[in-house]
């Protein structure tokens, strides 16, 4: 009895013991951090079974599986900088950028699992939402590490997606400008890290814009004004600047030496601690180039600081600098002379944000921008011959209204089959030139998920935009012109899914600016699953559909040689307000477009393919005296009030911006990409593009009606613009591009491939042969010369520390990549070696 007694004792005890652990365990994870979420794929689809690890200086704390639903919860004791690692089969692993978690803190990450055969990215341009690609009915594209690897700037990255098209004007350093889709290469929103990067009425030179400090960059094609402002009204480039991830202070060295005297160095250090990440870079480039007078170099200084202030609110900064200094040696072909000048600019990015989960559903944030962008330009000494076929005739024309130099005789050759030959007109006095450009810029938006298949986003920005010009011409220097600007954007948006299978986004603004007042935005998106992603041949069907319209500001050039401003500053502005001549407008865009998307071989390979139709009105054009009276709906007593008041401006018939100018734009885009096992990665595109001018009123266009025009036998020609019925100069009707990459193990290689066909342009040289003629205009049409850019590029990884790798360009030795007169950067190769220190693992 006493032994029974005795074991109900010790079982009660036990049992007592059993529960006092189990209430300390539980108590124990009530205070423990808490990492839960739901992991999907691209279209929405819950995945189950997916292995989900939290990991920490390299090591996995826990780890767990998702359940029927796609959640998952990992609970951890400890406090510190964890990431996840997330893979399942058929999918790509997926590691998420690192994030603070405190011992009591609750974190939500939702997790979106990619196809491991294809490419597609979570995207924030098309929606201003983190965004599967794959839920999007606009066009995106993604520039990740691979396309920017051995890439100085981003001219020939950009050249890697459907509907871009890159101008250079010449070799390393000198201006790019992007063509998306047919528009100007004003009509680009470029943001980096969230904020406008543009000039003043939209300019970006993507020439002098170094890849260091550059972690992505997400390319947008289409109108989006409604989400960014004006001048988003072709395409969005928002760049992005990588984060400190390791949990140690990482060094990374590049030290890279090549033709034409080039070489590059670039010093990286990166971390996180705690509650605090940081990343800082420099790097120094300078190169020779292939002509005389063409010498180039460029320092940039990067950084990225944030700081995790808890498990819900963040702070970070961003920080861009570059300064470079080029010698512009000109148009080269058309003188075989090579200008006495440079061109030096210093562009400075700074952005800050606050970003706080204000709860499970609702999200704030709030960023601040300054711009700062200076640009020197000067020609120092004249140079050429004032009688260079020694005639002792033709020395002074009025290509520049006094004595003019001339380069050596050149024939020049078009692609069109047209040439000439003659000297070109060179200089004509010494000239100094300086722009400078600054924006502070507040941008505050929300979102909120109102049910798991809808969420809405509101924002509202401001930006204070100034701008001055002041040059020196022949020693007598101007008075500074500047302008200033306060625009208000107001924006408001909803997206959302039906049942996983229907994608929808709708949304607009209202733009404030004080140049041309209130204007209206509005845009749609559709993407509809016709046959949802499966295994099998064909294994995935999407019909896309995208509406928008967009707005651009005029530049400050375009404002201040407008027929409103001039009117007002010749004490005209009574006789302005009576003809109802208003300052210059917005240049308008307006698209459709509508397309397919095929997935094959269970999403091994997608093709895509989409037709697009812009609209651009009101565009900016200088427009004669003369033919200004004919452009504006006036009356004859009006159009005599006006003619006096133009004065020389009539007489003369000197240009004044208007908007006057419209052109149509439509094509087919095609994509096709895929994976050839899970080591080498195949993306193709090509663009079909028809664009026509449908009304313009230039000097040419105004000769061209009255039959006066600049003919070469008998073909009309542009010497300026484009005539009424050609396509815009540097529109080529078929561009394309491959891009091949392979990882395995310790190699990496890349090649690249850029196609363009011939396009519309002019020589420019009006008036500027040796005689004060014309015979140096060619043909418009197909004017620029085709080209195929080829380049190869690899690493090889010889220890842990320290890596070798090779960049080659343009295999093919094109020298007409650049636009007709100017000379591209031959073949040329480089190579480096790659060190990095630090203890421990890459995390």
């Amino acid at each position: 009895m006493q032994v029974f007694q005795s074991l109900r004792v010790f079982r009660r005890g036990f049992y007592a013991l059993l529960l006092a652990g189990m209430m300390l365990a539980t108590q124990s994870l009530a205070h423990a951090a808490a990492v839960r979420g739901q992991v999907t794929d691209a279209t929405g689809a819950k995945v189950s079974g997916a292995r989900v690890a939290l990991v920490t200086n390299g090591k996995v704390v826990t780890a767990a599986l998702t359940v029927a639903d796609g959640s998952f919860q990992l609970l951890t004791g400890a406090e510190g900088r964890f990431y996840l690692v997330i893979s399942a089969p058929s999918f790509r692993q997926l590691e998420t950028p690192g994030f603070y978690a405190g011992r009591y803190d609750n974190i939500e990450r939702n997790l979106v699992l990619e196809p491991e055969w294809v490419r597609q990215s979570i995207v924030v341009t098309a929606t201003g939402l983190p965004t599967p690609q794959a839920q999007t009915g606009a066009a995106t594209a993604v520039l990740g590490e691979l396309d920017l690897q051995g890439r100085t700037d981003l001219t020939d990255a950009l050249r890697l997606m459907p509907g871009a098209y890159v101008t250079q004007y010449g070799q390393l350093g000198m201006e790019a400008n992007l063509y998306v889709r047919g528009g100007n290469n004003t009509a680009n929103k470029v943001m980096v890290d969230g904020l406008d990067a543009n000039d003043m009425g939209g300019g970006f030179d993507f020439g002098q814009h170094s890849t260091t400090g550059l972690e992505r960059v997400e390319v947008m094609r289409g109108p989006a004004t409604s989400l960014y402002g004006a001048n988003a009204a072709s395409s969005v480039v928002s760049m992005v600047t990588p984060r400190g991830t390791t949990s140690f202070p990482s060094f990374l060295f590049h030290g890279e030496a090549g033709s034409y005297n080039t070489s590059r160095e670039e010093l990286t250090l990166a971390g996180a601690h705690k509650k605090l990440d940081y990343m800082g870079t420099y790097s120094w480039l300078q190169s020779d180039n292939d002509l005389p007078h063409s010498q180039y170099h460029v320092g940039t200084v990067a950084a990225n600081l944030g700081w995790q202030l808890n498990a819900t609110t963040q702070l970070r900064g961003t920080f861009h600098y570059g300064v470079n200094n080029l010698g512009t040696a000109g148009a080269w072909e058309f003188h075989h002379v090579a200008e006495d000048a440079n061109e030096k600019d210093q562009n400075l990015f700074v952005t800050g944000l606050l970003d706080n989960q204000t709860t499970a559903i609702l999200h704030n944030s709030i960023r601040f921008g300054a711009t700062r962008k200076r640009r020197q330009y000067g020609l120092w000494s004249v140079s050429g011959t004032l009688d260079p076929d020694g005639d002792n005739a033709g020395s002074y024309t009025d290509y520049c209204y006094g004595a003019t130099t001339f380069g050596d005789k050149v024939t020049i050759k078009g692609a069109n089959g047209y040439s000439a030959t003659g000297w070109a007109a060179l200089d004509c006095a010494t000239s100094y030139y300086q722009y400078s450009n600054g924006r502070d810029q507040l941008v505050y938006q929300g979102d909120v998920k109102i049910t798991p298949h809808l969420a809405a986003m509101a924002g509202f920005s401001y930006e204070d935009e100034r701008a001055m010009s002041r040059s020196t011409y022949d020693g007598s220097t101007s008075s500074p012109n500047s302008r200033s600007r306060n625009n208000y954007n107001y924006r408001a948006a909803f997206q959302g899914d039906y049942k996983g299978r229907v994608f929808y986004s709708l949304g607009g603004s209202i733009e404030h600016y004080s140049l041309f007042g209130t204007l209206g935005t509005p845009h749609a998106g559709l993407s509809v699953y016709a046959l949802k992603p499966r295994k099998g041949v064909f294994s995935g069907t999407r019909v896309l559909f995208n509406y928008g319209d967009a707005v651009r500001e005029p530049s400050m050039t375009d404002q201040m040689a407008s027929l409103h401003d001039f009117l007002n500053s010749a004490g005209d502005s009574t006789l302005a307000s009576q003809l109802h001549i208003g300052p210059i407008q917005a240049p308008t865009t307006r698209t459709y477009e509508g397309g397919v998307e095929q997935s094959f071989l269970t999403q091994h390979i997608i093709f895509r393919t989409t037709y697009f139709h812009n609209q651009f009105g009101r565009e900016t054009e200088y427009v004669g005296g003369r033919e200004i009276l004919n452009v504006l709906n006036l009356t004859d007593t009006e159009k005599a009030a006006l003619e006096q008041a133009l004065g020389y401006y009539y007489t003369y018939d000197y240009s004044l911006e208007m908007n006057s100018q419209a052109f149509k734009a439509q094509g087919i885009e095609s994509t096709l990409e895929g994976g050839l096992g899970r080591s080498l990665f195949l993306r193709g595109g090509y663009t079909y593009l028809d664009s026509k001018v449908q009304r313009s009123y230039t000097q040419d266009n105004e000769w061209y009606a009255a039959g006066t025009v600049v003919t070469v036998d008998g073909i009309p020609v542009g010497a300026y613009a484009p005539l009424v019925g050609a396509r815009p100069f540097r529109r080529p009707a078929h561009t394309g591009f491959i891009n091949a990459s392979y990882s395995s193990g310790k190699l990496t290689g890349l090649f690249t491939a850029a196609f363009a066909s011939r396009s519309d342009d002019s020589t420019f040289l009006l008036n500027a042969d040796q005689d004060g003629g014309n015979t140096l205009l060619l043909p418009n049409r197909n004017l620029n010369h085709g080209f195929a850019k080829l380049d190869l590029g690899g690493s090889y990884q010889l220890r842990n520390w320290v890596s070798v790798y090779a960049q080659a360009e343009n295999l093919l030795d094109q020298s007409h990549i650049a636009p007709i007169g100017y000379v591209s950067l031959p073949a040329n190769a480089r190579a480096g070696l790659k060190f990095s220190w630090g203890p421990g693992s890459s995390k």
